[in-house]
């Protein structure tokens, strides 16, 4: 079984090789040990990551971080029993990819989805 840290580098891994991200990315976390280990500072340097890390209590830092967190437990970590962690992981990562990337529909996204918003802002810069 991975620990949190393994977890957390997992996601990131996927993330960096979905994205492809040609410029500085901010990642957002809070000051839990796996994201403050030498393992995550490396992989962040060595993809052209930034932290966004700020001092303890400061809760604007990662507010959109603790909005989804909020959300996904709300809608349906807590509507599940799980029996096992790998069942818990396949549901929560169909719920992410499935539904809260492509049909949630968000207030600060002009009530668009995360997938139709970044769609229409990559058109709006081709047109320029």
């Amino acid at each position: 079984m991975k620990g949190m840290k393994e977890l957390v580098l997992d996601a990131l891994l996927m993330a960096v090789w979905r994205r492809k991200p040609t410029s500085t990315v901010t990642v957002h976390s809070d000051q839990g040990s796996q994201y403050t280990s030498h393992d995550w500072q490396n992989f962040l340097k060595e993809n052209n990551l930034q932290a966004s890390l700020s001092r303890r209590g400061n809760c604007h830092d990662n507010a959109d971080a603790e909005s989804f967190f909020q959300l996904l437990k709300r809608e349906r970590i807590k509507r599940h029993i799980y029996s096992t962690r790998d069942d818990a992981r396949t549901d929560i990562v169909e719920y992410i990819e499935m539904f809260y990337n492509s049909k949630r529909r968000h207030s600060f996204n002009d009530l668009l989805s995360p997938v139709e918003y970044e769609k229409k802002f990559t058109e709006r810069l081709v047109s320029v």
